[in-house]
């Protein structure tokens, strides 16, 4: 992505992150995990990934083993009963109403993700997971990782008609700082300390309408901080 300092055009593009952003304190994994029993072990795997280094491709491999026996109706049951962040369908529907754009990139699984492109995002990109229940094993090269994000940002910026320059990232942790390096305004949402020095502007709490309003006051030229 270029082109980031030209001056604000036409239409925004607002990118969201998935877990631990739209998802407060919790992950797609953690959900589909706690719906089969296995919080234990996806915790363990979880802080392989983040903690010790364990790549998105590798997690991905090893969670479908663990998510064997995984049925629809348990990822219906994950993703209705996550702890969603309220007004998300409120905040996506203003950003249409306005003309501009919203997408979600995230690591997790695809057959998760573009469940929200029902709730009213316009694109919903996560890693290429096989259709549950699953017959086909991982493959690997459509496993996202943090880098994946810039590059599926461009493409939404093509798709769109958008400039980078008019690009606004929400998100919560350190998978997200490459896209927040790359886009002009960003928000931490209920952020861990590796996006605090990075965000414009930095948003806890439990509504998304809270913090979309900062980038609103923002565009009116009093960034800030709320919660």
């Amino acid at each position: 992505m270029a082109d980031t300092t030209a001056p604000r055009g036409g239409r925004r593009l607002h990118l969201f992150d998935l877990d631990g952003t739209l998802i407060r304190g919790s992950a797609a994994a953690v959900e589909i995990s706690r719906q089969l029993g296995l919080s234990a072990e996806i915790e363990r795997l979880e802080q392989d990934f983040l903690a010790r280094g364990l790549a998105s491709d590798e997690f991905a491999v090893q969670a479908r083993e663990l998510w064997a026996e995984l049925t629809p109706e348990q990822v219906a049951a994950a993703f209705d009963g996550a702890p969603w962040l309220s007004g998300i369908r409120e905040v996506w529907a203003d950003i249409r109403a306005r003309g501009d754009h919203c997408a979600v990139i995230s690591l997790s699984p695809d057959f998760f993700v573009q469940r929200l492109l029902e709730w009213g995002v316009e694109a919903a990109e996560g890693s290429r997971w096989p259709s549950v229940p699953f017959t086909r094993p991982i493959h690997r090269p459509g496993v996202l990782d943090a880098s994946s994000k810039v590059r599926i940002a461009g493409e939404l910026c093509g798709r769109f008609g958008v400039r980078p320059a008019d690009c606004v990232a929400y998100g919560d942790s350190m998978s997200d700082a490459a896209l927040f390096a790359t886009v002009p305004e960003t928000v931490a949402v209920n952020a861990d300390h590796h996006l605090v020095d990075l965000a414009t502007h930095h948003y806890a709490g439990a509504d998304l309408r809270e913090a979309y309003a900062l980038v609103q006051r923002g565009a009116a030229g009093t960034p800030g901080t709320r919660g």
